[in-house]
């Protein structure tokens, strides 16, 4: 098949500083994730031709978004022959699948993506009346109007129901699920950026407050301060960048076949990732065997569990049995999972943190954290709701 994967790379990679309540402007840790990442790759901003981001600057959503293209195309004096940004994508990786096609095509040579969230300064500035929460008045409309009034604001009400449902159905225990924290846990303390390092104990998991039954506190991903960017690159490119290699795309799954809706599907899976999935298998040769480690989204726990079945590394109903004991998916496992500690103890860096360790742990620069073995493939997947993408990707 002739693939536009096989036509990009990334060959840059930018990360800003991280952090809980930064008390930093968005928009200064947007602009040096994206001069990171150019530097990264060797280039200067006049070989910037394209930008993409997710999901650009929207409304009614405080602390998600702190920049987008138009802010950093005028920011850093960006002439460019494409740019792209929204909401309605596959995930939040689904803009880097845009950046890839906007290349494979000739439109662009090298694209700037970034996405940024400073969700925990914002509460702080909301909590001390610094900011206001905008809007107000009307009726609430779209599903929310059948949540509000039960007190399900969260996504992690949403989700803990999708949890419960799996529970009741396959008997998943919490110390089943406690895995996936508990292993995050251990690669984050290996990780200088993470936000939470501390050791966590199986009994400091079952004891800790229960958020939204059966979800404690550490099945929930940490809100944070933080930017990430990526140079997108036409793959011819990429001998003539810093290191002279970058990372390639193997295959991408994008398709939704689902209604994009948190409760007019399968309410014993997280929706919006099975045909992804189905997708990125259909475009590759490489099997199951092939893939040295999964770095999945992990908004709660059991997202991340989620994508493990979806994915086919276990059977329906059979990932309390593969999560048992964490040995399966430890940093030396036979498949290693959010080495970086994920989005539960790293940071909720929405999808971008995924991609970025996937490419750091291919390149060899993951340092105490890196998997042994060298690993050649990783699969990255974005989409905390609906709906889902998932990339595969390879050394070059």
């Amino acid at each position: 098949m002739d693939k536009f994967e096989s036509q990009s790379a990334v060959t840059g990679l930018g990360m800003s500083d991280i952090g809980r309540r930064l008390m930093r402007d968005p928009m200064a840790l947007t602009i040096d994730a994206c001069l990171d990442a150019i530097d990264d790759a060797g280039l200067a901003r006049d070989d910037i031709d394209g930008v993409c981001t997710y999901p650009g600057m929207i409304s009614g959503a405080p602390g998600i978004s702190g920049a987008g293209a138009f802010d950093v195309m005028d920011a850093l004096r960006l002439n460019v022959n494409w740019y792209n940004s929204g909401l309605e994508q596959a995930g939040q990786l689904g803009s880097v699948v845009a950046a890839m096609m906007a290349v494979a095509t000739g439109l662009c040579r090298h694209v700037l993506c970034f996405r940024t969230v400073w969700e925990a300064t914002y509460t702080q500035l909301q909590r001390t009346g610094q900011v206001r929460y905008g809007g107000g008045g009307g009726r609430l409309s779209g599903g929310m109007e059948w949540r509000i009034p039960y007190g399900a604001a969260s996504a992690a009400n949403w989700i803990a129901l999708y949890a419960s449902r799996y529970m009741h159905e396959f008997g998943l225990t919490r110390e089943q699920l406690g895995q996936i924290p508990l292993n995050n846990r251990r690669n984050a303390a290996l990780t200088p950026y993470a936000v939470y390092k501390e050791p966590l104990t199986l009994e400091d998991y079952l004891n800790a407050r229960i958020v939204s039954t059966p979800f404690g506190l550490y099945d929930c991903d940490v809100p944070c301060d933080a930017s990430v960017a990526f140079i997108i690159s036409h793959v011819d490119t990429a001998k003539d960048c810093r290191r002279g290699r970058g990372v390639g795309f193997e295959a991408v799954g994008t398709a939704n076949s689902e209604r994009v809706s948190w409760d007019q599907g399968d309410i014993r899976y997280e929706p919006g990732l099975v045909e992804a999935c189905k997708m990125m298998w259909s475009r590759t040769d490489l099997t199951h065997s092939d893939i040295d480690m999964v770095q999945l989204y992990d908004g709660f726990s059991f997202n991340a569990l989620c994508w493990l079945e979806r994915l086919g590394f276990c059977g329906e109903g059979e990932a309390g049995a593969f999560l048992e004991g964490g040995k399966r998916i430890a940093r030396d496992g036979e498949l290693p999972l959010n080495t970086n500690g994920g989005q539960l103890s790293a940071g909720r860096l929405h999808g971008y943190g995924f991609l970025h360790e996937s490419c750091v742990q291919i390149l060899g620069e993951a340092g105490e954290r890196q998997v042994p073995g060298n690993p050649q493939t990783s699969i990255a997947t974005s989409g905390g709701g609906v709906p889902g993408s998932a990339l595969l990707l390879k050394a070059l």
